[in-house]
C-alpha cells in the first residue's frame, strides 16, 4: 500500500508529526539500557505503557497518570516512574535533517504546522529543550485538544482552524495509521521513513532546495 499520496496541487502548508520525525522517540531502547532487555520485555508485556502514555497525550496529568500506573504495578514501580522522571532522556535526540527541512520551509514562507500526540506538560518540557518546537505557525498538540491521532476529530479540528483546504495540507508522520486517516480526508501525505527521503520529497515538490539544507 502506497501511503504517499500523489502531490497535486502543490501544498499550501506542511504539517509535521514530532515524535520520530523531528525528535527520536523510542522508550524501549532507553529501558533496555536502564534495566536490561529481559526486564524491559517483562514490564512491557505486563503493563500497557503506551496506553498509559496515550492518556497523557489526551491531556491527563503527566505525573499523576504515570505514578498511578506505577502504584498499580508495584513490581515495576521504580521502572514505570522513570517514564516521568527521565522523560527528557527518552525524547531525544533531535533528527537534525528534519529540523533543517522545517526551518528551510519556514524561511521560504511555507506555513508549517505541528500535529502531534503530545501531553501538555511533556510538550512544554520538549519546547524548553528544543527551540525549533517554537517555530510552528500553528501547533496542534493533542494534550491541548483532548483527542489523539488517528481519531477523525483531531484532523477535523485542524481543518476547521487552519483555513487550508485538505488537499492543500501535506502531512508527514511515521505511523501508517495516522497517515491513512489523514489521506482518507483528502490530505496529501508522506509516510516518514527517514529524513533524507523526506527532504528529497520536499525538494521534488519545489518547496525547498537542496542548498537550503
Amino acid at each position: 500500500m502506497n501511503l504517499n499520496r500523489p502531490q497535486s496541487p502543490k501544498p499550501d502548508a506542511v504539517v509535521f508529526d514530532i515524535g520520530n520525525v523531528l525528535i527520536r522517540w523510542q522508550p524501549e531502547d532507553l529501558y533496555d539500557e536502564w534495566i536490561g532487555p529481559e526486564r524491559r520485555r517483562q514490564m512491557f508485556d505486563t503493563v500497557d505503557l503506551h496506553a498509559m502514555n496515550d492518556r497523557v497525550d489526551r491531556g491527563e496529568g503527566f505525573r499523576q497518570i504515570i505514578y498511578d500506573t506505577a502504584e498499580a504495578y508495584p513490581e515495576f514501580r521504580a521502572e514505570i516512574q522513570l517514564w516521568h522522571d527521565r522523560w527528557l532522556d527518552m525524547a531525544q535526540p533531535a533528527i537534525d535533517l528534519s529540523v533543517k527541512t522545517l526551518r528551510a520551509l519556514k524561511a521560504r514562507g511555507v506555513p508549517v504546522f505541528a500535529l502531534s500526540n503530545f501531553g501538555r506538560e511533556t510538550f512544554d518540557l520538549a519546547k524548553a529543550k528544543f527551540d525549533f518546537l517554537s517555530d510552528f505557525d500553528r501547533p496542534y498538540i493533542s494534550g491541548h485538544m483532548g483527542v489523539i491521532k488517528p481519531e477523525a476529530q483531531i484532523y477535523e479540528m485542524v481543518e476547521a482552524d487552519c483555513g487550508v483546504a485538505p488537499d492543500g495540507l501535506l502531512f508527514v508522520d511515521d505511523r501508517a495509521d495516522n497517515i491513512t486517516a489523514a489521506a482518507g480526508r483528502g490530505w496529501q501525505t508522506h509516510h516518514f521513513s527517514g529524513p533524507e527521503v523526506w527532504s528529497d520529497h520536499l525538494i521534488a515538490l519545489g518547496l525547498i532546495d537542496k542548498a537550503d539544507l
